[in-house]
């Protein structure tokens, strides 16, 4: 009996197409990543060093100029501001996403224009938006500060990802749990607090990340109803305009190691979480 002839990978028989993808994949890479690495290198410029190669006695002294006082850009203070308002629109977005989502497994009339209204930020230009925030403030005779227009113009950019993606994470979520817990006699509260709440803790979790983040580095819906008191994306701006050192690069690789500390400590939560959901669930059965 003849054998069945042997079926060819593609990809085998044509390898140039994986070279060719491959090399685009890098090409993207190198677009997207090398300028971050260029800011990192440039960041241990020694201090007669420019904000160009070569590197002239790789030292850590803009990192210390960071923090120096009696600058121009008061980056310390300005980096506790952004971060405190980014933990205030983070706290505020996680409510209002997750009272959202568990608010439209139901329909409920006008919850589609409700929807189209709370989304309908992301298709306007930010400066517009922020221009727009800043007139009615004036109008009202109201002060622009940080935690009043600056506040409410940083959450019509992080509501409308929050909401979609805790619209995202709802829709998945199996309601056979809380029927369950009904069944063994469970009060809405408790229902809520010791099952909705917990499986849906990864995502939460995510749409906290994300509006952290997204208020962290806001810079346009900020500029036009900050007030007096500056963001750190703001000051880095201003020094940009009038000066520009390689303690901008070391203030770059400072916030990335921040940024990847709190995705580390994220992740670590995460996994935490799913060996206790694990390890609960095998003591159930």
């Amino acid at each position: 009996m003849a054998e069945a002839p042997v079926r060819q990978n593609p990809i085998d028989a044509r390898p140039w197409t994986f070279y060719a993808l491959g090399a685009l994949f890098f090409a993207y890479l190198l677009f997207l990543y090398g300028p971050m690495l260029v800011i990192y290198a440039l960041s241990f410029q020694g201090p007669n060093g420019g904000v160009t190669f070569p590197i002239v006695d790789p030292s850590l002294d803009w990192f210390r100029d960071v923090w120096r006082p009696g600058q121009m850009a008061n980056i310390p203070v300005a980096f506790w501001r952004s971060m405190t308002l980014a933990g205030i629109v983070c706290l505020l977005t996680v409510l209002i996403s997750v009272a959202a989502g568990l608010a439209y497994r139901r329909p409920f009339p006008g919850s589609g224009l409700v929807f189209y209204l709370a989304v309908s930020s992301l298709v306007m230009p930010s400066l517009l938006v922020g221009f727009g925030i800043g007139l009615g403030f004036q109008f009202l005779g109201l002060q622009a500060d940080l935690f009043t227009s600056a506040l409410g113009a940083q959450l019509t950019w992080t509501l409308p990802f929050g909401l979609l993606t805790m619209f995202a994470v709802v829709n998945r979520f199996n309601r056979s749990w809380e029927e369950a817990a009904a069944d063994l006699g469970a009060t809405p509260w408790q229902r809520l607090r010791y099952v909705t709440l917990p499986i849906l803790l990864p995502g939460i979790l995510g749409v906290g990340l994300s509006a952290f983040t997204l208020s962290y580095d806001e810079y346009a819906r900020t500029t036009l109803t900050i007030g007096a008191r500056n963001t750190l994306p703001l000051e880095i701006y201003a020094l940009i305009s009038s000066q520009t050192t390689p303690m901008l690069f070391a203030l770059g690789t400072l916030t990335t190691a921040a940024s990847f500390l709190l995705i580390g400590v994220s992740l670590v939560v995460l996994l935490r979480l799913q060996r206790r959901r694990e390890w609960m669930s095998r003591r159930a059965t």
